[in-house]
């Protein structure tokens, strides 16, 4: 449950979601988040090398006899100096699955009691993951949970990347979660195995059942994001607010507990999803860098 609590010592917005805007929850401007970005991207590329197509990446299979139009470049100079006849290499190049970025862009995503609001960290995260998997040479794709909401297929642009980047980052937010009805329609469209990337508070039950079933088809990975105080609300007696994705008023009593990370992270375990928690409230880039270089899960797009 993502509620907007209505005591101001508690720092969330009071706005309606319909009010929510790219000011509240991006404080940077363009350039620096670009910055950041591409910093971002570095980090997950590095120690590896930035395209499957150098060093060992491009493995020799055999050669064949020449053909006309066939480059100078490819010629094998020892078969052909041991035969008499022109022979080019052959080598076997590296096919990428296509990864899916699938951004929740639901109500829940933007309450938040730190200057980053979970949307915020997300967009950014994503657009370093889509420029570390263009250097490897990994189509990028993006599903958003709204609806109709963006669905752009798999491509090698950096342009289309920043082309939805900078619309998100203007995105109005004021709409309910639809994020397991997406991640369905997604894996049942996808014509070969795929890399899905889900990032999301993953608030609705939903969800998880959804993951658990496109796991057996695909690849799958959850970055779950919490903002500070959802584990457990402080004691404060009773506070009225007011349920960010429907508009329902409730009374909540101190010490509720909004949502149960480890539950979820058990669950997606035991699916073998690899799964990790991202707090707005604490730094973020050197546990992403190792959890996608422990897990290799980047490499899963190399098949």
């Amino acid at each position: 449950m993502a509620i907007q609590l209505a005591a101001s010592s508690m720092r969330f917005s009071t706005m309606s979601a319909s009010e929510i805007q790219l000011e509240y929850i991006d404080p940077m401007d363009w350039r620096q988040f670009l910055i950041a970005v591409k910093k971002l991207a570095d980090s997950f590329n590095y120690g590896t090398d930035r395209s499957p197509f150098l060093g060992s990446g491009v493995e020799y299979v055999q050669s064949r006899p020449y053909e006309y139009g066939d480059p100078v470049r490819s010629m094998d100079w020892r078969v052909t100096a041991r035969t008499g006849k022109y022979f080019v290499k052959q080598f076997e190049t590296p096919k990428q699955m296509p990864v899916y970025l699938v951004i929740d862009t639901s109500a829940s995503m933007v309450i938040s009691s730190q200057p980053r609001s979970k949307f915020f960290l997300a967009l950014q995260i994503a657009s370093g993951l889509g420029f570390a998997c263009l250097d490897r040479v990994s189509p990028v794709g993006l599903v958003t949970t709204d609806q109709p909401g963006l669905n752009i297929e798999p491509s090698l642009s950096r342009d289309q990347i920043l082309q939805w980047l900078h619309r998100l980052r203007r995105f109005r937010i004021d709409h309910g979660t639809h994020l397991a009805e997406k991640i369905n329609q997604l894996s049942g469209r996808l014509p070969q195995r795929s890399l899905i990337i889900v990032l999301s508070d993953l608030h609705e039950p939903a969800a998880l059942t959804a993951l658990k079933q496109s796991a057996q088809r695909h690849e799958c990975v959850a970055i779950q994001f919490q903002d500070v105080v959802e584990p457990q609300l402080p004691a404060t007696g009773i506070l009225r607010a007011r349920e960010a994705e429907t508009g329902r008023s409730v009374v909540v009593p101190s010490r509720t507990t909004l949502s149960d990370s480890q539950q979820i992270a058990d669950q997606l375990k035991r699916s073998k999803i690899d799964h990790i928690l991202i707090r707005n409230d604490q730094p973020f880039a050197h546990r992403l860098r190792w959890f996608f270089k422990a897990r290799g899960v980047l490499g899963k797009g190399a098949r």
